[in-house]
């Protein structure tokens, strides 16, 4: 028996690999030699990595300068968070780290700071973070210690949820302070601007916007401000990032920033796939009557000062009460669909979110929740085929 073709609808996880990337990287592997070197072969690999990050620097308006190439998101978000900034040639120390309870684990960590000097601090049940807080928190910092950094992502990878970062960042160069944004999600799916987000450093990764897992990019809002090294050892990355440069990842990454602009074009259509898609998913639970209750859409209720929060386009978070999310993945899987239940990035297993703890889910409504995260192939057809399977798996397991 032939299988069905499969319904990919996990674009928050990772992307599927662009035409255009793959060519770049058939390329540069073809093309071989060390960027490093200086005959004709690895000025050859120079130029397809100067060229990536001019592409990449042309879709987020940053100068090649101002981006050093990573192994991903995760080693960016080490490299950015460390406890001793340089600036103009001057060593400034930093005591201390604040972050929203909702970022990314990578961050969550701390980086390079040890754990007594991370500070959590809440969000909105909107999940937003709390600017208060955050005030608060920047006023109360011992600045005879050293600097603040703060750390906030721009949208949350479960919930799409978009974060206030420009009053974050008002709020840290009002207190002096230093502020990561790792932008990861957004990147590809809303406009993005390095000098509009006033940030000191941006993280951002190849595989979120179709380009190969392995490659990431911390870019400085000013080239003259930098974290210190955190890989030593030879000059690539000027000296910022040691290692002989993943030239075809590189060259991916770069290929797929380039088509960033065709992505966020279709914004308003994946908008209106997902809104849709959760018209769809109401009228399913409304259907089945007391067999199943209603669904909660996270992120789409009243937010931080009584406003909508805004959310990413493509991604839907959600919760069926009584239908526990690891059911109804496999359920999915095994109907030929892949979604989530939250990130991709922990141990491949279903597990409690700490983003949905952050807004105050309880325990039993956030074992239901389900992602569904979707690209520019995405289709109505494909929004059909996940609510008819859902419909099945909603009416056998609250019946």
């Amino acid at each position: 028996m032939i299988p069905r073709e499969r319904l990919y609808l996990d674009y928050n996880a990772t992307a599927p690999l662009l035409d255009a990337a793959r060519a770049a990287m058939n390329h540069a592997l073809e093309t071989g030699g060390n960027a490093s070197s200086v005959h004709s072969e690895g000025r050859a690999a120079r130029a397809l990595v100067e060229q990536a990050r001019r592409q990449l620097g042309g879709a987020i308006a940053a100068a090649a300068s101002q981006i050093v190439f990573t192994s991903g998101a995760s080693e960016a978000a080490a490299h950015a968070l460390s406890p001793l900034i340089r600036a103009g040639g001057t060593d400034i120390p930093v005591s201390r780290l604040y972050v929203s309870a909702i970022e990314h684990p990578c961050v969550l960590a701390g980086g390079r700071f040890a754990a007594d000097r991370v500070e959590i601090l809440p969000v909105t049940q909107a999940g937003v973070i709390d600017l208060a807080a955050l005030e608060a928190a920047l006023k109360a910092h011992d600045r005879s210690q050293g600097s603040p950094m703060v750390a906030v992502m721009l949208a949350n990878n479960e919930t799409g949820a978009v974060q206030p970062v420009r009053q974050v960042a008002d709020l840290v160069h009002a207190h002096d302070g230093f502020l990561v944004v790792d932008a990861v999600q957004a990147f590809g799916r809303m406009p993005l601007s390095i000098a509009d987000l006033q940030a000191h450093f941006v993280i951002l990764s190849s595989h979120k916007i179709g380009g190969p897992q392995g490659a990431g990019a911390l870019v400085f809002g000013d080239a003259s401000i930098s974290p210190a090294p955190m890989i030593r050892g030879g000059g690539q990355e000027n000296f910022q990032r040691a290692g002989t440069e993943n030239v075809a990842a590189i060259a991916g990454f770069g290929a797929a920033a380039a088509s960033a602009d065709i992505m966020r074009a279709k914004s308003g259509e994946i908008a209106a796939w997902r809104d849709s898609l959760e018209s769809g998913i109401s009228t399913i639970c409304a259907e089945a009557g007391n067999k199943a209750g209603d669904p909660v859409f996270f992120a789409r209720g009243t937010g931080h000062d009584g406003a909508l929060p805004e959310r990413l386009a493509n991604t839907s978070c959600f919760a069926v009460p009584g239908i526990k999310a690891e059911t109804a993945l496999i359920a999915l899987d095994l109907a030929g669909i892949a979604v989530s239940s939250g990130s991709a990035c922990s141990s491949g297993k279903v597990k409690k979110s700490h983003v949905l703890k952050a807004m105050g889910v309880n325990d039993e409504l956030a074992a239901c929740a389900l992602r569904v995260s979707a690209g520019p192939q995405t289709t109505k057809e494909d929004a059909e085929r996940f609510l008819g399977a859902f419909r099945d798996i909603t009416n056998r397991i609250a019946a």
